[in-house]
């Protein structure tokens, strides 16, 4: 009897441990933080595109500002592409799955 006894604790010691690991593994996977993220991304990217267009317009294409702000707005999509696998496209409203954009962004044509 003790050994049966014995035998159903250790098995719900196991159940119990592989159901906390599978309820650790989907709170560091909730949607909503990869949401809160991509959001992120794309106010960062955004405000990063904004800042680019304002030097161009202040300053000139060849300023350093200009220069600066195109940094910037690089480190922001990579940043982006490298954390979720896409990168919002302030211009045209829309994420790329492609690590396509246009490093001359912003160039007069």
């Amino acid at each position: 009897m003790k050994s049966e006894r014995r035998l159903g604790m250790i098995e719900f010691g196991k159940l119990f441990a592989t159901g906390a690991a599978l309820t650790g593994v989907l709170l560091f996977t909730n949607p909503s933080h990869v949401r809160a993220d991509e959001s992120a991304c794309q106010h960062r990217i955004a405000k990063a595109d904004r800042h680019l267009h304002e030097a161009i317009n202040h300053h000139g294409w060849d300023s350093r500002q200009a220069e600066h702000a195109r940094h910037e707005l690089r480190e922001a999509r990579e940043y982006c592409y490298t954390a979720n696998h896409r990168w919002w496209d302030e211009d045209e409203h829309r994420w790329h799955t492609d690590r396509d954009w246009d490093d001359e962004h912003g160039h007069p044509h």
